[in-house]
């Protein structure tokens, strides 16, 4: 199985995704690793990302997606997800992937991504990525505002994970 957590920067996808895996077992993979050094500069540069810019990591990620499918194994992936043909793109076997979509207001985010240190997605693209977002209808929905162990704990029990 795979479960995709996403949402925008500074939702919690790393760290939430990283405590689902380790509670489940399972493998956990961050896109953003995935990210070309390109990307990564115009991020960090404060330049928002187009969909020609993303086609080759969306590429990537389909195809992790795809071997740990093929392999049985089992996976939490960390992926912003902010538009459905991107998340179209990376459904592989709906029977087998969950999407979990993390949300707080915007005033929680950018108080998030203020204070996190080191990383190349500055606080200055949360409106661009609130703009880009299309909300997901069909994800299990979790509310950030608690912490992060509670955010797993709760997807845990949303999705039936701790029954597999």
């Amino acid at each position: 199985m795979v479960v995709i957590v996403m949402g925008v920067s500074g939702t919690g996808k790393s760290t939430v995704g990283r405590m689902l895996a380790d509670r489940l077992g399972w493998t956990f993979v961050d896109a953003d690793d995935l990210h070309s050094v390109e990307n990564r500069r115009k991020m960090a540069e404060g330049t928002p990302l187009t969909d020609v810019d993303r086609q080759p990591w969306l590429e990537l990620l389909r195809a992790r997606m795809e071997k740990a499918l093929e392999q049985d194994e089992d996976l939490v992936l960390a992926f912003s997800g902010l538009k459905q043909f991107y998340r179209a793109r990376l459904t592989v076997d709906p029977e087998r992937e969950r999407w979990v979509y993390l949300h707080a207001p915007a005033s929680v985010i950018r108080e998030r991504l203020q204070k996190r240190l080191g990383h190349f997605m500055p606080a200055a693209l949360l409106d661009s990525q609130l703009e880009t977002l299309e909300v997901p209808d069909d994800a299990f929905t979790v509310d950030v505002t608690p912490p992060p162990d509670e955010i797993a704990g709760r997807i845990v029990a949303g999705l039936g994970l701790g029954r597999r």
